[in-house]
């Protein structure tokens, strides 16, 4: 198995930014999908100029296991094929739930590493995705909106968020909210890095996980898991040896988890004694309104001033 470990301070291959025109193929590796919302999402898509293409097996729900999109296998066959299509120039995933862990070691790795490299967009159970991109491609990746999501369809700058950072990435190198602040101040560089702290965690011990995230600013929300919950996962990424080395620590939301100020403490008891800068609420994940946050970009985050900085565009400038 193709390893990419990210060197400290050195971002991941940039896919680049999409045109007017661009084919888009919206995929699902999780849950099923919602029909009016799918429409919905794949309306907003097609509304700023791209050809949307819904993946063959994409409205399936498994014949038995109800919580999944399909086969295992289907919904494997369906991510591979539109990464390997040369017509495609970017895939985004239409929900998350759970899924993707079984799926995952169905991709040929080796095949995909081969193709144009190209936007990839998600988020929840998208994360082991995004590790998968950045570990065994070395690809730099989008967490970002789901296509048939409820804070894609329902929110306008949600969805502007991420147009622009597809169309116009070089406007949304600063991302913060009226939320951001710091819970640890300070001030750190590193690799951006992360996504929803229960994926990342059950990623712990398999063989594609990274060993840690040193060097990195590690991105993390969650959504509906219990301040005690919380405190798990975050004990089994300390334990695990994950935290070892992170630059800094960027919070985004944490719906349905319980009072804010209960999982503020969670954070700052189980993130304070690392002794680097932690951002809480950066606006991003699991919230009505949400950030497109790249991951695998050099940045700069910036507790105080409640800032997360990329050191430049997500996706690179179009050679053609």
């Amino acid at each position: 198995m193709d390893q990419h470990p990210t060197t400290p301070g050195q971002g991941l291959t940039r896919p680049s930014h999409l045109r007017p025109g661009d084919h888009i193929v919206v995929v699902a590796t999780s849950g099923p999908v919602e029909p009016e919302r799918l429409t919905a999402g794949c309306e907003i898509l097609r509304s700023w100029g791209l050809r949307v293409t819904v993946a063959p097996h994409a409205r399936d729900t498994h014949p038995a296991l109800g919580y999944l999109a399909g086969t295992d296998a289907d919904r494997a066959v369906d991510l591979q094929s539109a990464w390997l299509d040369p017509t495609v120039d970017a895939v985004i995933c239409a929900r998350g739930g759970y899924g993707v862990h079984r799926m995952v070691d169905l991709l040929d790795w080796t095949a995909m590493s081969a193709a144009r490299p190209k936007p990839f967009i998600g988020f929840s159970d998208v994360s082991s995705l995004h590790e998968a991109f950045a570990q065994r491609l070395g690809l730099a990746t989008l967490y970002g909106p789901l296509a048939a999501g409820a804070s894609f369809v329902s929110d306008r700058p949600t969805a502007e968020h991420l147009r622009r950072t597809l169309f116009d990435p070089a406007a949304t190198t600063v991302l913060t909210s009226p939320t951001a602040g710091p819970l640890v101040p300070g001030r750190a560089r590193g690799v951006t890095a992360g996504g929803c702290v229960h994926v990342l965690a059950s990623e712990r011990g398999t063989p594609a996980a990274r060993p840690s995230y040193t060097g990195s600013i590690l991105v993390l929300e969650d959504v509906n898991e219990h301040p005690y919950q919380l405190d798990r996962l975050l004990t089994q990424f300390r334990r695990s040896g994950a935290l070892d080395g992170v630059a800094g620590i960027a919070l985004g939301s944490w719906e349905g988890c319980g009072r804010p100020e209960r999982v503020r403490d969670v954070m700052l008891d189980r993130l304070g004694e690392l002794g680097v800068p932690v951002l809480w609420e950066l606006g991003f994940g699991h919230c009505p309104s949400t950030l497109t946050v790249p991951l695998g970009v050099p940045a700069v985050l910036d507790a105080d001033a409640g800032t997360l900085t990329l050191d430049g565009p997500a996706l690179t400038e179009r050679s053609d």
